[in-house]
This record gives C-alpha cells, structure tokens and sequence, in this order.
C-alpha cells in the first residue's frame, strides 16, 4: 500500500492538487480492497502542539484547512457524475481537539468562534468538497454532547449548509452520552 505524509505534513505543501491526487491513490487502494466508506479527512483545528492527533489534523487555519479537506473529499470520491469511488466521513464534528478528556469535554465556545474557527473547514468540505458523510465528535459543545447536539446537526449542517448525507458518530461515543457526559440516563 501506498504511504503518503501526515496531514499537517502535507499541508506544508498548500498544494490542492497534491492532496487530491493522495487521496486519489487512498480512494483506489481502498476500493480494490472492498472497501467502499472512509473515515477521513480529519479536518479538526489543531489549537495545542501537545494533542496527540495534531499530525492528524492540517494544522491551525480554519482557511487552509478546509481547503486541503475539500482536496482530499474529492479525490476520494472522485468525479464520476453519478458514483462515488468511496464515500468521504470529514471528522470530528466540532470543535474537537484535545484528547486528555475527550470523552467528557464540554466546549464553551461562542457563535462567534464556532462560525470564524472551528467551523469553516467542515463547512467547506461539505458545501464544496461534497462530502457524503460526516463523523460527529465525542465531546459535547455547550452543554450538549456532538453526537445529539441539534443545533449542529438540524441548524449548522441540515439547515445552513443543506447537508443531505449520513452522519456517524464516533466509536462509543452514544455509550458516553450515559457513562462520561451522564446526557441521558439509559440507552433508550
């Protein structure tokens, strides 16, 4: 299988083409191998060099990282007027970047922020790149975990960005709206 660099690597570039012909490449191997839905591009804003996954990320900038991201959704799901290669998840939906808490973190962040820095490169990846689906985080944003939070999904993606795919949320994170943010009482 092909390797390329890190994100935040490959974001040293601000070459889209480059991106895009990467994911290209992923999109092929993937299909060859079955496989037919990706969990990427990771387009969450790196806010602190000592999170784990901010080589995962395309760095700081709302503005280069949306870019990069809608590069990326496209050369994975192609061009192809009516077929996808693989379908395209851009995660973590929103404002997910740290990771000592992250089943339980609740964001306090205000319109302002969300709508100038943490938003914009799913914004992008969704309204320009396409994308088909998105993953939720597992953190809450003002009080309300990712993963229910219907102003991020009804208001932001279905309303202002007239999102229409499928929305995943991460791992177990239905599991932690009971066992780390204690949201909901049971499963029902």
């Amino acid at each position: 299988k092909t390797i390329s660099p890190v994100p935040l690597a490959e974001s040293c570039s601000w070459d889209m083409d480059l991106i895009e012909k990467s994911a290209r490449v992923a999109a092929e191997e993937a299909t060859a191998s079955g496989i037919q839905w990706t969990f990427a591009p990771m387009v969450d804003i790196a806010r602190d060099p000592r999170w784990g996954r901010t080589p995962e990320t395309y760095g700081e900038d709302p503005y280069l990282s949306g870019v990069l991201g809608v590069a990326f959704v496209k050369g994975l799901q192609g061009n192809h007027p009516r077929y996808l290669k693989t379908v395209s998840t851009p995660k973590h939906f929103a404002v997910n970047n740290e990771e000592h808490n992250r089943s339980s973190c609740n964001a306090k962040v205000s319109e302002r922020d969300l709508r100038e820095y943490y938003l914009p490169s799913f914004e992008r990846c969704i309204t320009e790149g396409k994308a088909q689906s998105i993953m939720m985080a597992y953190n809450a944003v003002n009080d309300v975990p990712c993963t229910v939070n219907t102003y991020l999904i009804k208001n932001v993606l279905r309303g202002d960005w007239g999102f229409n795919g499928y929305i995943v949320s991460d791992c177990s994170a239905p599991e932690w709206m009971i066992t780390k943010h204690h949201y909901v009482k049971t499963r029902e």
